[in-house]
């Protein structure tokens, strides 16, 4: 269980690019972060286009005001005056800018934990980890859900054959704040609907690279064969982005899965759903009750496993952090995710690949897998909703 003790030698010095007051998920990276105080210090940011408010929102953060910067070039050639400059920098801005934020972060030798969807292409996924490699720094990428304790529940059920072999995969995240026209939605909203600032996809990207992230931390042994993707834009002025999407997966087992995004689905407030289907059982999670799981064997009654209980495995027992008594949320979830990039960032420092080589982060390697997949999603959606090899 963690308690919040230390983890890695000392905090590493952290700033933010973007995650301002004006923004959606700056609150929840801080969060993370600083949830145990033992991973992170907040010392810098840049986190907003406006400079005069970006540095109100700073001081109010607590943060010297000479190190709120107007501009994340700024915040690098500052930093890199002090002697206590960040070792690591946050990326909380809109799609298009992930790409040139990252590579000058990591070409002025700072380690970055970034938003999804990573970028807009694997070409440039594939750059900025050759620019990684070369320079020994750590790319995280914020797969927020995927810190859940039953989530490495499943992945550890799956692992020792619990569920036999998989057969089917349904995951569905949908809500219904999109479920109207965009004339009076906020800048959060029509960049996420622009392809010149959201990329080639709106929800795909948006809440469908969880989905395929956290279904790859519970199934890492299977691979896509195929895969037939079906969007639409309920709302047209949305074109040729999509906000309601199906895809249809065939994996190289033979197993066959489903998944549904939409931001249309009209009443709902938003929840994500996975079941995956075994030969010998079945589990499903969702993020709406998350402190549950239920595990279904054939002929047997169904049971609901609850986090924290002795009776589950010692991978979700580990990251557990309230206790069976208490309800884990998504900060909770945040927060094991920043450690352990924390953890990463700590052991690439000391040179101890062999660390590395076992320990579990949301990496580069996740973020461009995700861009992967969005773009094989495309391809399909753009040739008329066709089954397509995986590339």
């Amino acid at each position: 269980m963690l308690n919040g003790e230390k983890q890695i030698a000392r905090p590493l010095r952290w700033g933010m690019v973007g995650g301002g007051r004006t923004g959606q998920v700056g609150y929840k990276h801080r969060t993370g972060a600083l949830r145990d105080n033992t991973a992170y210090r907040l010392v810098a940011g840049a986190f907003d286009l406006d400079a005069e408010r970006g540095r109100d929102f700073g001081t109010n953060l607590g943060i010297a005001e000479d190190r709120c910067y107007a501009t994340y070039q700024e915040l690098i050639a500052g930093e890199a005056e002090r002697d206590d400059g960040v070792e690591v920098v946050s990326i909380a801005t809109p799609n298009f800018t992930h790409f040139e934020i990252t590579k000058a972060c990591l070409e002025a030798g700072l380690h970055v934990i970034c938003e999804k969807p990573l970028f807009f292409s694997v070409a440039e996924c594939e750059e900025v980890a050759k620019i990684a490699e070369d320079k020994g720094l750590i790319v995280g990428v914020t797969y927020g859900f995927s810190g859940h304790p039953l989530v490495r529940q499943m992945a550890a059920m799956v692992e020792k054959g619990m569920l036999g072999e998989i057969r089917i995969v349904d995951m569905q995240y949908t809500h219904g704040f999109n479920s109207g026209d965009d004339v009076n939605a906020g800048e959060a909203v029509k960049w996420r609907t622009n392809p010149e600032t959201a990329g080639p996809t709106f929800v795909l990207g948006d809440i469908g690279t969880h989905l395929h992230y956290l279904s790859e931390v519970v199934l890492p042994h299977l691979r896509i064969d195929k895969l037939l993707c079906d969007r639409k834009a309920f709302i047209p002025t949305r074109e040729p982005l999509e906000d309601h999407a199906t895809v249809l997966t065939h994996y190289d087992n033979g197993a066959r899965g489903r998944l549904w995004v939409s931001s249309v689905n009209t009443g709902h407030m938003g929840s994500q759903r996975y079941r995956f289907v075994g030969s010998k059982a079945s589990v499903e999670w969702s993020d709406a009750h998350p402190d549950q799981l239920m595990y279904e064997v054939q002929g047997e009654p169904p049971r609901t496993l609850h986090h924290g209980m002795p009776y589950l495995e010692e991978e979700s027992l580990a990251i557990d952090r309230m206790g069976a008594l208490h309800t884990e949320g998504l900060g909770d979830s945040w927060a094991n995710i920043y450690l352990w990039i924390a953890q990463a960032i700590d052991a690439k420092r000391r040179g101890d690949e062999a660390f590395l080589k076992t320990h579990h982060y949301p990496g580069i390697a996740a973020g461009t897998e995700g861009v992967r997949w969005l773009e094989n999603c495309v391809r399909s959606a753009d040739a008329g909703a066709t089954w397509v090899d995986y590339q």
